[in-house]
């Protein structure tokens, strides 16, 4: 059937606590992320002339497919790219540093790694409902954005280096309502190595 697959966790589901769950990474990958899987694949297989575009045309080029899969390709699309990077952009290493590009990046344009990490927060906390903060560059500048439901920096022409999932079930089983919470602890698990790599390819 469809051509798209759940990719493994780059380490174990356990390997993220405190600050993310077991239980909550189980959740989010095995179930939530399946889900996005599945139901991409099965917009696909309902128009296989999709089949042969990647995840990031599929992203970009949506609003072409026909109209009865055009949501979902946008919905599920969204929600499979954009776990795929999310859980490369965590990291077993906690309370890892900016690497030098990117420290360099983030103090031309936000002043230093705090005070961009207090307006990646702040952003992040404002989302309202489900969605995502990100890190963007943006014509070879780092910016902040946000996008709702599993939408992503690729349709405006962005390229998302670095982002934070806030739907519930990102943070519900371990901080409850408490989002600026999760948000706070989870910059002990950010992967700035994959950050880097981002930046510098």
């Amino acid at each position: 059937m469809g051509k798209f697959e759940l990719p493994a966790l780059p380490y174990a589901y356990s390997a993220l606590a405190p600050h993310i769950s077991e239980q909550t990474m189980k959740l989010h990958h095995d179930k939530h992320h399946q889900a996005y899987v599945d139901n991409l694949n099965k917009a696909i297989d309902m128009h296989p002339e999709w089949a042969s575009k990647s995840i990031e045309e599929i992203i970009k080029t949506y609003n072409m497919a026909p109209d009865d899969i055009k949501t979902m390709l946008r919905n599920h699309g969204g929600g499979h790219y954009n776990h795929s990077m999310f859980w490369n952009m965590m990291s077993p290493k906690t309370g890892q540093s900016p690497l030098e590009t990117t420290k360099s990046m983030i103090s031309a344009q936000f002043g230093d790694v705090d005070t961009f990490k207090k307006q990646f927060g702040d952003g992040a906390t404002k989302v309202f409902g489900s969605g995502w903060q990100w890190l963007v560059l943006d014509n070879g500048k780092l910016a902040l954005m946000s996008t709702p439901n599993q939408d992503n920096p690729l349709t405006q022409g962005k390229v998302p280096i670095l982002g934070i999932d806030v739907w519930e079930h990102a943070y519900y089983v371990d901080y409850q309502n408490r989002r600026a919470d999760y948000i706070a602890s989870w910059w002990n698990v950010v992967n700035w190595e994959y950050v880097e790599k981002m930046l510098i390819k």
